[in-house]
């Protein structure tokens, strides 16, 4: 299983709550659309005052061709140009990953 970690920064002139609500709203329906997409979750921290950071959300696909083929697809480009209407791409934090879960007690 292959993550897409993103640690995102608002943009400028957003406050934190703006950010949130576009993109847990209209963002996360436009990304929940991606093909190939397995699982897709998205954190806010508990105190935003405290954090450099107003998020994080982690995609999840099966491999990186299916990675790849999301984000090359109309979708993809539709969520990307979305993000960039109110994420600070300069300032936010990429990682593709494969995951190693050590302990799951939620299953």
């Amino acid at each position: 299983m292959i993550k897409f970690v993103n640690v995102l920064v608002r943009r400028e002139g957003l406050s934190h709550e703006e950010f949130v609500e576009r993109w847990t709203g209209d963002h996360a329906e436009l990304a929940s659309e991606l093909p190939g997409l397995r699982r897709y979750t998205t954190s806010v921290p508990t105190d935003p005052e405290q954090s450099s950071h107003d998020g994080i959300v982690e995609l999840y696909f099966d491999d990186m061709g299916a990675l790849g083929a999301a984000f090359e697809s109309d979708a993809g480009q539709a969520v990307q140009d979305d993000a960039a209407e109110f994420v600070d791409m300069e300032r936010s934090e990429r990682l593709i990953v494969e995951e190693t879960v050590q302990l799951d007690e939620t299953v």
